[in-house]
């Protein structure tokens, strides 16, 4: 069963069964506004691109990104590179898979962001939305909706960090300026 989550929002990632999850995949999708022109409404591709900071008490110690699939230590992968959005129809356009159980114990959170590395701001973006899927069986577990575009050109979108024994995620949906997530760096440390 999905959590349609709201901004600020927290879920725990044990399984019903008091298990812990131990791989996800941080999806991401959009859609490009249609604008209204002198012929008619018409789209144009919007480039957005999901990044994974990797954080070591509150300091990064790793990306994962369209230019570095894989993290240093293996636990995150980029499924690679989407640069005009709405492929999956409300399926997954990027997404970044994470095997839990082999994140190394200092890493501590892991921050989703999502960029328009071409500029674009997110009033050109619709159906936009992250969700998190248990990966070993394919249940979508999570998603946060953004509603509304504005005049930003990135979103800090979520992050996965340790809760006690397992790990929990929270919804940040917090609106930034920036083509890459080195951009990102001054909102997402406040959100740490």
């Amino acid at each position: 069963m999905t959590v349609n989550m709201t901004k600020g929002q927290a879920i725990s990632l044990q399984k019903n069964d008091g298990g812990s999850l131990t791989a996800v995949r941080m999806g991401l999708g959009w859609q490009a506004a249609p604008r209204r022109g002198l012929f008619g409404s018409r789209t144009r591709e919007i480039d957005l691109d999901a990044s994974a900071v990797l954080f070591a008490d509150k300091q990064p110690v790793d990306v994962v990104f369209f230019r570095h699939l894989v993290s240093d230590d293996g636990s995150v992968r980029h499924t690679g590179d989407n640069l005009v959005g709405g492929v999956g129809q409300g399926g997954d356009d990027e997404a970044i898979l994470v095997d839990l159980s082999r994140v190394p114990v200092h890493i501590d959170q892991i921050v989703f962001t999502v960029n328009s590395f071409t500029g674009q701001t997110f009033q050109e973006v619709q159906n936009a939305f992250c969700r998190l899927v248990d990966e070993t069986n394919g249940q979508e577990l999570a998603r946060y909706t953004l509603a509304g575009g504005g005049a930003y050109t990135a979103q800090v979108m979520a992050k996965v960090h340790r809760s006690g024994p397992g790990w929990t995620m929270t919804a940040l949906g917090t609106p930034a300026n920036g083509r890459t997530f080195q951009d990102l760096m001054p909102a997402i440390l406040p959100l740490l």
